[in-house]
C-alpha cells in the first residue's frame, strides 16, 4: 500500500487489539481477520464496493460475545478513515447509495462534515446471522461515525432475509462513501465547504 491517503490505526485495550490500514485510494484489497467471521464477511463488502485497500487485524475476547472486537473495529476504522481524508480537501464531500439484495434495499446518505451524526433505521428479524448479534450492525457504524466524523443516514425501505438487509446495508455505505471520498478534479483542492474549513474527527473512546 502507498502512503497517500492513507490512514493507520492501533488500537489497543485491555478487551481487544486492533490495527487497521486503509487507503482510499486502492483497488478493492482486502486482508481481514477479527475473529468475527460475519463482520469479516461485512467488510469485505466494503473494500470491495468502495474500491479501498483495507488490512484489519483484531483479537478480543470473544470468548465472551463479539460486543468488544466489533465495536472496537468500527472505533480503528472511523479513526484511520479521519486520518486518511486528513483535512478533506478537494473531496466531493457528500455521498448516497441505494443497494438492492434481492427483495432487500437499503439506502445510505453520508456527509464527510466532522460532525458525528447516526441515523438508523434497520429493522433486522433475526437476533442472530450465524454467531454475529445483528444489534452490532449498529454499534458498528456508531463507532465508524464517532470517529471518522461522518453524518450518516441509514435507512431500509424493504428487506425480510435479515443477511440480506445487513449485507445491502454495507454495500450501500461502500459505495457512498467511495462517492464522498472520491476527489472532486473541479474542487481544485478546496475545502468543500462554505465556511472554508471542516472539522476533523477527534479519537474516542
Amino acid at each position: 500500500m502507498g502512503t497517500e491517503r492513507q490512514g493507520q490505526v492501533h488500537r489497543q485495550t485491555g478487551e481487544t487489539d486492533v490495527r487497521v490500514v486503509l487507503q482510499l485510494d486502492g483497488s478493492g484489497q482486502c486482508h481481514v481477520s477479527t475473529g468475527v467471521p460475519f463482520l469479516d464477511h461485512m467488510l469485505h463488502q466494503i473494500a470491495s464496493h468502495g474500491l479501498f485497500d483495507l488490512e484489519i487485524s483484531a483479537s478480543g475476547d470473544t470468548h465472551i460475545d463479539d460486543h468488544h472486537t466489533n465495536e472496537d473495529v468500527g472505533i480503528a476504522v472511523g479513526q484511520a478513515l479521519s486520518q486518511a481524508l486528513g483535512d478533506r480537501k478537494g473531496i466531493h464531500r457528500f455521498g448516497h447509495f441505494l443497494a438492492p439484495l434481492d427483495e432487500a434495499l437499503v439506502q445510505v446518505a453520508l456527509d464527510c462534515s466532522g460532525r458525528p451524526h447516526l441515523s438508523y433505521s434497520l429493522s433486522i428479524p433475526a437476533q442472530k446471522i450465524g454467531s454475529y448479534d445483528t444489534e452490532l450492525v449498529k454499534e458498528f457504524f456508531v463507532a465508524v461515525a464517532n470517529n471518522a466524523g461522518l453524518t450518516l443516514h441509514i435507512r431500509q425501505l424493504d428487506g425480510v432475509n435479515s443477511h440480506h438487509i445487513v449485507e445491502a446495508c454495507f454495500k450501500a455505505f461502500a459505495r457512498a462513501l467511495r462517492m464522498a471520498t472520491e476527489i472532486d478534479p473541479r474542487r481544485a483542492g478546496q475545502i468543500p465547504s462554505s465556511k472554508g474549513v471542516l472539522e476533523q474527527a477527534g479519537a474516542q473512546a
